[in-house]
């Protein structure tokens, strides 16, 4: 994997875990030689993972919306620092740009790039890991909920296995490596449907 995008939370919680854990992904992943795509902010834990990744001698790609990027808020000490103008292309750009996605803590931003990641996965869009770091037991009800959703019959068998999870970096990235695609929508019968 060259490159994942890292999606994580904007904001800076009160408990301090939440910031070291973002620097310690972008730094683990740059000491992997892996580069990371993530939202182009400065502030939180996507600055965290900027500066971990930096720090560590990393590349790392920016990819904000102009209004964003208008408030002051964009990182301007990225590798690359791209702007764009709309969450929808940006979107596009993290998939474009990387091999497979990591979501981090986060709030409603991160949820809807992960389950973005996860639908597009799912009908053909792209054939890349989804990766869902469980520090803390942050997700520990997402990852409950997605297991329902495949019990009640909403997440077909073939795509139960595109959230793949771990309570640790090293882990997850393992994990990811070994991820093989699964059959898309766009490529099933309507009987398999």
């Amino acid at each position: 994997m060259q490159r994942l995008a890292v999606y994580c939370g904007s904001a800076s919680p009160d408990d301090p875990r939440f910031i070291q854990l973002g620097y310690d992904v972008g730094a683990g992943l740059a000491e992997r030689g892996i580069g990371v795509v993530y939202g182009g902010g400065k502030l939180g834990l996507m600055g965290a993972v900027a500066r971990g990744a930096l720090d560590a001698g990393g590349e790392v790609i920016g990819v904000i919306p102009e209004a964003l990027a208008n408030s002051e808020v964009a990182n301007h000490d990225c590798t690359e620092l791209h702007t764009v103008t709309g969450m929808h292309q940006r979107k596009q750009c993290f998939t474009d740009l990387s091999c497979g996605f990591v979501t981090i803590p986060g709030g409603v931003g991160t949820m809807d790039e992960l389950w973005e990641a996860v639908s597009w996965a799912q009908l053909g869009y792209h054939q890349k890991p989804v990766g869902l770091l469980n520090a803390f037991g942050f997700y520990d009800h997402l990852i409950a909920f997605n297991r329902h959703m495949a019990e009640v019959g909403f997440v077909r068998k073939a795509h139960q296995g595109i959230i793949l999870s771990d309570t640790a970096l090293t882990g997850l990235l393992d994990k990811m490596s070994a991820y093989e695609p699964h059959t898309p929508i766009f490529q099933m019968k309507a009987a398999e449907l």
